[in-house]
């Protein structure tokens, strides 16, 4: 192994960790474990930690939410009997005290996200990087982890060849495989499988998606060249997304999102997403409807249809009536005929409920977060692999998903905080 300096102040000389991967949670497990007197070496193969947390604070650094427990909990879908005893250990509220504790004051938004005071997340990073040093962290960069040796010592292929390094545990916090070049891009996922790790294929959350047909008995998929070159990129603002799977689940929300040259993503689109692509998996395609108008009665919306419009055009009516017009008129005939559209009694029925037939998720490659990972059943309550003892597993890498919200976030320096006082404990006793 090579040689490198001894840990920080307290730590022990025969006691070192490995966490491959600086993001929040590879990042909150060198922290756990420095704060035990572990000898800690932290790697990853870019230049420098935490750029995916970097790019997440460029609108505005969303750490997590004011929700109260259960209620969090339930963002993680059927995970959420899993995550929640991370979320023990470390929820929004820890949270926002390790930020304070840090000199990062946060506000809770009027959506009850939460935000530093100043919505950046540079300095966080720079304060957390500057206390994780005065603990005796050492950082190396352009460090990609090969997997192991026979003899269990973890491969680097670094800067100057490759290097092997060992110690009494290993945290893995390599991400999924959104957003490839900032770091995580699932080449983890064979070594890990053979490893003994049941790994549940990696797929989009949180994204967007594009549109199959959008009549009934049509072929050609995608909006019409027409609405792409007029719409795309242009947000669709108080409406109501619903959507329901086989087994009856279901949601619906009332929100705003964005038309895309083909389909549609954004906020609301991203909540719904775990569900639609589900139904996507079982059937091929996913049908979703939107209400334009969720403030307002069905019988309301039919009336106002129905009024006499004399000699005025379809359009011009509904613009009189119900102010449509713009990329909610227009969807209108993206997804009736002439014949539909003359109908009124249709047309109030697409106001309320206009469908849209989405074909597939966005590639992996481009959204925000991954679904499926290293499965939680094949960890113990440390999130050590049961497989691979001393293998301890945290962040976007296990089997978990959320929406956005600061959820992820949170679950994910959550699971961080397990990993590395379980690789604390652990170490312990093979140092003994």
């Amino acid at each position: 192994m090579p040689t490198s300096a001894g840990g920080g102040a307290g730590a022990s000389a025969n006691r070192r960790v490995l966490v491959i991967g600086g993001g929040p949670a590879g990042l909150m497990a060198a922290e756990r474990l420095a704060l035990a007197g572990v000898s800690v070496d932290l790697f990853d193969a870019m230049a420098s930690v935490g750029r995916k947390f970097l790019l997440a604070g460029k609108g505005g650094l969303n750490l997590t939410h004011s929700e109260d427990r259960p209620r969090f909990d339930e963002r993680y879908f059927e995970r959420q009997a899993g995550v929640a005893p991370w979320l023990d250990r470390f929820d929004g509220e820890a949270l926002r005290r390790w930020a304070a504790d840090l000199g990062v004051e946060t506000f809770v938004g009027t959506s009850g996200r939460v935000f530093p005071k100043d919505l950046k997340a540079a300095p966080l990073l720079r304060a957390w990087l500057h206390r994780l040093r005065g603990q005796g962290v050492r950082l190396h960069m352009r460090h990609r982890w090969l997997g192991w040796t026979e003899e269990g010592g973890c491969r680097f292929q670094g800067p100057e060849g490759e290097t092997v390094w060992t110690g009494q545990a290993v945290v893995l916090a390599l991400g999924g495989a959104s957003w490839p070049q900032l770091g995580s891009d699932g080449r983890w996922v064979p070594m890990l499988e053979a490893a003994g790790a049941e790994v549940r294929a990696l797929r989009p959350s949180n994204c967007g998606f594009d549109l199959g047909v959008r009549r009934e008995g049509e072929s050609a998929p995608g909006w019409t060249p027409f609405f792409v070159e007029k719409f795309a990129g242009q947000p669709l603002k108080s409406v109501a997304l619903s959507v329901k799977a086989p087994d009856g689940r279901q949601f619906s929300r009332q929100g705003e999102f964005v038309v895309t040259a083909s389909g549609i993503e954004g906020s609301l689109v991203y909540a719904a997403s775990a569900l639609i692509r589900e139904v996507i998996e079982a059937q091929g395609e996913a049908l979703v409807h939107l209400d334009l108008f969720p403030g307002r009665e069905a019988n309301w919306v039919a009336e106002q249809v129905a009024y006499p419009r004399g000699s005025r055009s379809m359009s011009s009516h509904l613009k009189s009536r119900l102010n449509l017009d713009g990329v909610k008129a227009a969807l209108l005939h993206e997804v009736l005929d002439k014949a539909q559209y003359s109908d009124a009694a249709t047309l109030a029925r697409t106001l309320k409920a206009l469908p849209l037939r989405l074909a597939a998720p966005r590639p992996v490659a481009e959204v925000i977060s991954t679904a499926g990972g290293v499965r939680l059943e094949s960890l113990d309550e440390h999130l050590m692999l049961k497989n691979r003892p001393g293998v301890f597993v945290a962040g976007e890498m296990l089997d978990w998903e959320a929406p956005t919200g600061g959820y992820l976030l949170t679950a994910s320096m959550a699971s961080g905080l397990v990993a590395g006082e379980g690789a604390a404990a652990w170490s312990a006793k093979r140092a003994t």
